[in-house]
């Protein structure tokens, strides 16, 4: 089974490469953030996309979820939830194949930093409070923090930035620490030059100088079975790469 993410930055102006990368890898199920479209917005081509159950989440132009669900794993279309913290369609989730996924962008706090925090604390919550009988929790997508100086070229490390700051990086290691693992990671553990975006300016994206900050963490029994977990640079023009976990079994 191969679970996917990725920061599109505008599912409009990512189509034609959505569809390119969908028919190339095939993906099980998908997990979209920052689609920037309502459903009603979004490209008839891809609001029923084919051979995926599909849920897209937002509300205009800016923000927004989407997930999709493979038809031949989940024989009927499964129910889609956002939980009750969900705000500025940020969080969409789906029960499928013993497994919970859920599709989320956390607030980048440039903003409302407050608003970034409460949000984490949320889902930290909410992962510590996952039921077993739903399955293995997997959370997907654009956290916005880099976990930690590893997880940031050198270039980029500045101890006041949001996104690298004590207070974001404790409440994302709460959040693994209720029986999740960062599978990327995990499974790189020495890698300095794992980043999933990059400034869109000078060329940061070719010379990889970037943040870690896109995520796939598997709840700790179905970690076991991701066998591969790479970051896809070679995809798209957004200014983040997907990631894709590869379970086996």
């Amino acid at each position: 089974m191969k679970i996917a993410t990725w920061n599109v930055n505008g599912i409009r102006a990512r189509q034609t490469q959505f569809v390119e990368w969908v028919q190339r890898d095939q993906p099980d199920i998908i997990c979209l953030q920052e689609i920037k479209a309502s459903p009603a917005q979004v490209p008839e081509l891809l609001l029923n996309l084919e051979g995926y159950w599909s849920h897209w989440h937002g509300a205009g132009g800016y923000s927004g979820v989407s997930l999709h669900v493979r038809k031949d794993l989940a024989g009927r279309q499964p129910e889609f939830f956002s939980p009750a913290f969900d705000f500025e369609t940020r969080m969409l989730a789906v029960q499928v194949a013993d497994l919970t996924v859920a599709s989320v962008y956390v607030p980048n706090g440039g903003k409302d930093f407050e608003a970034k925090l409460r949000f984490l604390q949320a889902l930290a919550q909410y992962a510590g409070s996952h039921p077993a009988e739903k399955g293995s929790l997997v959370l997907c997508g654009d956290l916005n923090v880099a976990l930690t100086d590893r997880d940031v070229h050198e270039k980029e490390r500045k101890a006041k930035a949001i996104g690298q700051l004590p207070e974001e990086r404790a409440l994302l290691q709460t959040i693994i620490s209720a029986g999740l693992v960062d599978v990327t990671r995990a499974l790189a553990p020495d890698n300095d030059a794992l980043f999933t975006w990059w400034p869109p300016w000078r060329n940061m994206r070719q010379r990889n100088i970037g943040w870690r900050i896109d995520y796939i963490l598997v709840g700790r029994t179905a970690a076991q079975k991701v066998s591969e977990c790479p970051v896809l640079t070679e995809i798209g023009t957004s200014d983040h790469a997907p990631v894709v976990a590869t379970l086996s079994g």
